[in-house]
């Protein structure tokens, strides 16, 4: 099943699948399936001091995709016997953890399935492509028979996404296994300045100034990563 729907989903336009064993999962539906869509290039570098239009655009596009891919996998899990779970690409969920969480980390996953690692930033890293990329998850009894992995931040001294942050909100701290997201991150400070800032454009509800100026993801680009 594992090539079955890797070999689906890159070929439906995914840029990585990858796969893990989550004893957190919901429903005990502990095995995860991560799907990447990695970004336009154009389109990230034209923002500046504030989003685009074509990145709002861009943004919303890519994460409909996303949910169509977990989506046909489900599917084919499912014709073969398996449950599943989907996971919206973007949904927040206030259920008594805040309006800033969704039903589970998108980036937890994908880090699980060793895919990449979190950035200062908060913003989930590949290992080829940097920050530039959107993720989807999606639960099933199937068994990937994965191996645990344990990512390592590789962001060191860079502190380029927190002094490009206008709001404030990346705090500066490194991930590490085990931290909470507020220690590294503030989201309502991210949020409120999205909504102050750029109600023009989505009515606040993208940014990606610090995608932007990762270094990983501008190596990517330039076929350096």
């Amino acid at each position: 099943m594992k090539d079955k729907l890797q070999a689906m989903l890159l070929q439906e336009g995914a840029c990585d699948v990858g796969f893990s064993h989550l004893p957190d999962a919901p429903l005990q539906l502990k095995n995860s399936l991560s799907v990447a869509i990695r970004l336009s290039d154009a389109v990230v570098e034209e923002i500046t001091d504030r989003p685009t239009h074509s990145y709002f655009h861009h943004y919303r596009t890519v994460n409909f995709m996303i949910d169509q891919l977990i989506l046909k996998a489900g599917i084919l899990l499912q014709k073969e016997g398996y449950r599943y779970l989907p996971v919206a690409a973007s949904q927040s969920i206030n259920l008594g953890n805040g309006p800033y969480d969704g039903r589970y980390s998108h980036k937890k996953a994908a880090c699980m399935a060793g895919m990449g690692f979190i950035g200062k930033s908060s913003l989930f890293i590949h290992r080829q492509y940097g920050p530039r990329v959107r993720l989807g998850t999606l639960f099933t009894d199937c068994d990937f028979k994965t191996e645990p992995t344990t990512p390592k931040s590789l962001c060191g001294s860079c502190t380029l996404c927190q002094d490009a942050c206008p709001s404030g909100a990346i705090l500066g701290g490194e991930y590490h296994c085990g931290i909470k997201r507020e220690e590294i991150f503030n989201p309502k400070l991210c949020s409120d300045h999205m909504k102050k800032a750029y109600q023009m454009i989505g009515r606040g509800a993208v940014c990606g100034i610090c995608m932007r100026v990762c270094p990983f993801g501008i190596q990517a680009a330039s076929g350096k990563l």
